[in-house]
């Protein structure tokens, strides 16, 4: 006979086969918009957070059919390359493990009426009790089978100091266009054997994970410190500033807006349309590096008083051609940087622009214009036809180091740094 305990760890198990096949970062119930995962109190930050931090994120999500659901969430602990580790859930979660959003806000002041759900996670009825990887599944009615989205939190041990430093290329080829990452690591409180096998270095550009260089090797280790300096290890096009749209009032339209109809039930917000960069001389400006951030000039407290609009993108290629055996996507935190069906353009070939319709909240986005082969299922994304690249665009980098003793199922996150190109390269 099963007790309670035993049959909630099988019902993890058979979660978290069926999580395999996910895409972390991914929205799968249609219902669902406006997700925010980030710092507590920085809409900017990304979810890492120190082991034993409680309340250190802020989770936010809007149910769109505008009735109050049962939502639960739980953490599924991963591998360094986010696959589900083969343990039970009390082996990593601290108390209950599953928590209920308990606050909750019907929309006011909005057009569109949506219930609105945030949480300060981790609790301290539920805490992730050892470093790692995690998704932070949410689901309806305690039923993880009704998966409506996951997230990507990492949980930090640091026991390791990491010194990294971005430099231009010394190959004239990627002078101009790239930047590289200086990496040392001091492993002192560390008992590696095989750094082969026990470390996994991995280095993300802005916080993507699209484009995130892992499967370094040291090239001089020192007694406990350990050099990662080669040419070609962790070399990064620079892209250029992320373009923006302020979304803030949908009455006084910013300077990215073409024009607006407020008439219909949802509003409908037509931008005016981008044009190709990679052929202009690029231009250095504080960016948001990707992120968006839900925010209005109209009301007090957009979480759960924002509205939502229609927001048509438009982007203009080079002779309003369309890019031969290319797909174009839309690419930012807003997209989960997602290269599917919900971020592809249509080529619209009377106009000779790429077209995409997205259902914004109100606030100020940042994205850019990416390309990849047609029918490819890499994740690795192109911005050089659309955007270029330009060695003194400012990208934020961050290094994530992960450790595995031979006697563990999973990996450690033994530090994380994040250095900004800013400065350095100009």
């Amino acid at each position: 006979m099963l007790t309670r305990n035993t049959t909630t760890a099988l019902a993890f198990i058979f979660m978290a086969l069926a999580c395999i096949a996910q895409q972390p970062d991914k929205v799968v119930m249609h219902n669902i918009n406006g997700v925010k995962f980030c710092l507590a109190g920085n809409q900017y930050g990304y979810p890492i957070i120190n082991l034993g931090a409680s309340a250190a994120t802020e989770i936010h999500f809007d149910d769109m059919d505008g009735r109050v659901k049962t939502y639960n969430y739980t953490y599924l602990l991963c591998d360094a390359d986010w696959q589900p580790v083969d343990l039970s859930p009390f082996d990593y979660i601290k108390g209950f493990t599953q928590g209920r959003f308990s606050q909750y806000y019907n929309s006011s002041n909005a057009k569109n009426k949506y219930v609105h759900y945030q949480a300060l996670l981790p609790e301290a009825s539920a805490m992730p009790k050892v470093s790692g990887n995690y998704l932070l599944l949410v689901y309806l009615d305690g039923d993880t089978s009704k998966l409506a989205f996951t997230k990507r939190l990492m949980v930090v041990d640091k026991t390791i100091a990491v010194a990294a430093q971005v430099q231009r290329p010394f190959n004239q080829d990627y002078f101009l266009t790239h930047q590289k990452l200086q990496l040392t690591l001091d492993v002192t409180r560390l008992n590696i054997q095989n750094p082969q096998q026990q470390l996994k270095v991995v280095v993300l550009q802005n916080y993507r994970w699209d484009n995130a260089i892992t499967g370094m090797q040291p090239m001089i280790m020192r007694g406990n410190s350990y050099e990662y300096n080669g040419e070609q290890d962790c070399l990064f096009p620079a892209g250029k500033e992320y373009r923006w749209v302020n979304l803030e009032s949908y009455r006084l339209l910013s300077e990215r807006v073409d024009s607006a109809n407020t008439s219909q039930k949802l509003t409908e917000i037509y931008l005016k349309p981008d044009p190709e960069r990679a052929r202009f001389t690029a231009q250095v400006y504080n960016d948001l590096d990707g992120f968006f951030q839900i925010s209005s000039t109209e009301v007090s407290n957009p979480w759960w008083q924002g509205d939502y609009a229609r927001v048509h993108f438009t982007f203009a290629p080079h002779n309003r051609q369309p890019y031969e055996g290319k797909d174009v996507y839309l690419s930012g935190e807003f997209t989960s940087y997602l290269n599917d069906e919900n971020a592809r353009m249509d080529f619209n070939p009377e106009r000779g622009v790429y077209e995409k319709t997205m259902v914004l909240k109100q606030g100020y986005y940042s994205f850019a214009y990416v390309t990849k082969d047609a029918g490819s299922t890499d994740p690795k994304t192109d911005n050089s036809l659309t955007e270029g690249n330009f060695a003194e665009t400012e990208n934020q980098y961050t290094v994530l180091v992960y450790y595995r003793s031979f006697s563990d199922r999973a990996d450690e996150l033994v530090a994380a740094t994040t250095v900004s190109s800013l400065g350095i390269l100009r």
